[in-house]
């Protein structure tokens, strides 16, 4: 998925984290798409002749779903022409939109179309007749308007704030350091963190420090590869390949190695 430069409307703010985009005319390509954890979930509407699929679980994807948080190595596997956008929410966000336990949206995707309280058909039939990459940012845009609206959730500011700060410290901010921070008990703030995120803060935390760490190999930020796992916060190298690992199923240096191919 490719970052695209795109002003998000001040109203949904607080909720979108960024929008990306994809596309492929070849009618012989086979594209996979790791869905690698990131702690934020997203909105995704995609056009295809044979679909999106969901691995490894092989289930074949609607039009217009959201994902929700990633634990497992997980992918979009997708053959032949298609175009995708993805509107990536903060990590509260998918709460406020559907009013669901999140956790059920842990390594899944949720069928947007399958709401009954609005009329989503609706935007699936505007996105398929726009061709333009605003009018359908502005269409899912409308679209999460109104989930927001509908379920009318209560917002948790202290939630909020302790999401930013454990990404502000990319997930190295100890627990007992947070709540100095917030006025609540352990079990308060991972009861709700649960409750909106769908996660406890130490599970977040882990996905923001391998997300980092991900991040410094991918754009090649390093001298050595234990460098990263030390900067990353992670307390031994054993630790940080077992923890790359779990989420990506493969090994730092395997994972390296492929980018360079």
């Amino acid at each position: 998925m490719v970052e695209t430069e795109f002003r998000i409307d001040e109203d949904l703010a607080p909720y979108v984290n960024c929008i990306m985009s994809g596309k492929n005319s070849n009618s012989n390509s086979h594209i996979n798409i790791p869905l690698y954890a990131d702690g934020y979930p997203g909105i995704m509407f995609q056009q295809s002749e044979k679909g999106f699929y969901l691995l490894p679980k092989k289930k074949k994807l609607s039009e217009l779903f959201l994902y929700g948080q990633t634990l497992e190595p997980i992918s979009l596997d997708v053959k032949g022409p298609h175009s995708y956008h993805v509107v990536q929410l903060y990590p509260f966000a998918s709460k406020y939109l559907l009013n669901i336990d999140p956790k059920v949206l842990n390594d899944e995707c949720f069928d947007l179309l399958q709401i009954k309280y609005i009329d989503t058909k609706n935007y699936q039939t505007q996105l398929r007749k726009s061709g333009s990459l605003i009018e359908q940012i502005e269409i899912i845009s409308n679209l999460i308007r109104e989930l927001i609206t509908s379920n009318n959730v209560n917002e948790n500011d202290n939630i909020q704030k302790a999401i930013t700060r454990i990404l502000h410290s990319k997930g190295q901010i100890k627990i007992k350091e947070l709540l100095k921070e917030l006025p609540l008990t352990e079990r308060t703030l991972e009861r709700n963190f649960k409750t909106y995120v769908g996660l406890s803060p130490k599970q977040f935390s882990k996905i923001i420090q391998f997300q980092s760490s991900l991040n410094q190999l991918t754009e090649s930020k390093f001298q050595k590869l234990t460098d990263i796992g030390f900067d990353s916060g992670f307390t031994d190298q054993s630790h940080f390949i077992r923890t790359f690992k779990s989420y990506t199923g493969q090994t730092p240096s395997f994972y390296y190695d492929n980018l360079k191919h």
